[in-house]
């Protein structure tokens, strides 16, 4: 493929379910003709909602980009637990569904800092060996707990044993894990069986777009700037925009660890404090 100068930005998709987050970076490559691409967090096959895409040199910004809060909404079905703490995998324990206040209780005791054991189907690796790969040849690995935050809960409804929540959590949260372990926690047992990203950082579901309309040729990028829009920002002049395209410091004015270096209306560069100046770590535009 004869590939022109990558566009620069930030891309919003709607993934539909049943293909991978990988597979949709794959095809929004082919449409929008760059190779140039990287995202923001994946979601499982069988999951929906925003993914978010960074294109050409805004892919730089990636490890600055905020990830928390993630916004989802899932449907948790009590009654069985399966191998993979969704609705993919095999049943391994059945439970009878808890009454409300337990799970309530539950929600409560699941909301803040936590310890979460990662689903034994994930991409957690012990000794170069993904966790995923191990469980599927039927030697699944013991994974130590993660320190994950769960910011609140929102019940939206019971119809049957199935309960629609909302949750707002951070970024390395497995929702998967988190319905598996409020069957627990409720005396009972539970599993996935629905999952759609609304949020992430700053970026909202209703701001993305189908990947069918990208591929039609209507996508649509928000500035890099879009990416950093959390740090501060601190407008540069011609002089010190020219140092900083240069890998030299300049003079901070704005509080906070790093910052948004602008010019002319431009994210120019992301930086980071060093007695009192900003050293750039990642730069947007060539010297």
């Amino acid at each position: 493929m004869t590939e022109t100068r990558s566009p620069d930005g930030v891309l919003l998709v709607d993934k539909p379910a049943g293909l991978s987050s990988h597979a949709v970076v794959d095809r929004a490559r082919r449409a929008l003709g760059t190779r140039r691409i990287g995202h923001g967090g994946t979601l499982d096959p069988f999951a929906t909602g925003l993914l978010v895409l960074l294109l050409g040199r805004a892919t730089r910004l990636l490890p600055y980009l905020a990830h928390d809060p993630k916004v989802y909404r899932a449907t948790i079905r009590f009654g069985r637990a399966t191998t993979t703490d969704d609705a993919t995998g095999e049943p391994v324990n059945e439970a009878p569904v808890p009454a409300a206040g337990a799970v309530e209780e539950a929600v409560a005791a699941m909301t803040g800092y936590l310890l979460q054991r990662p689903p034994a189907f994930s991409a957690k690796q012990v000794g170069g060996v993904r966790a995923y790969k191990a469980a599927r040849r039927g030697k699944p690995m013991t994974l130590e707990p993660v320190a994950v935050h769960v910011h609140g809960w929102r019940l939206l409804g019971w119809a049957g044993a199935d309960l629609d929540v909302e949750v707002s959590c951070g970024p390395g949260t497995y929702v998967r894990a988190l319905a598996r372990d409020l069957g627990e926690a409720s005396a009972s047992a539970a599993h996935l069986v629905a999952l759609r990203r609304l949020r992430s950082g700053p970026f909202d579901v209703t701001q993305a777009q189908t990947l069918g309309a990208i591929e039609d040729g209507a996508a649509r990028l928000l500035s890099p700037a879009s990416a950093v829009s959390h740090l501060p920002d601190q407008p540069l002049d011609d002089l010190e925009a020219k140092r900083i395209v240069h890998g030299q410091m300049v003079r901070a004015t704005v509080d906070g660890p790093r910052a948004a270096l602008s010019h002319a209306g431009e994210l120019l560069a992301v930086a980071e404090r060093e007695d009192g100046q900003w050293r750039p770590r990642v730069v947007l535009r060539d010297a």
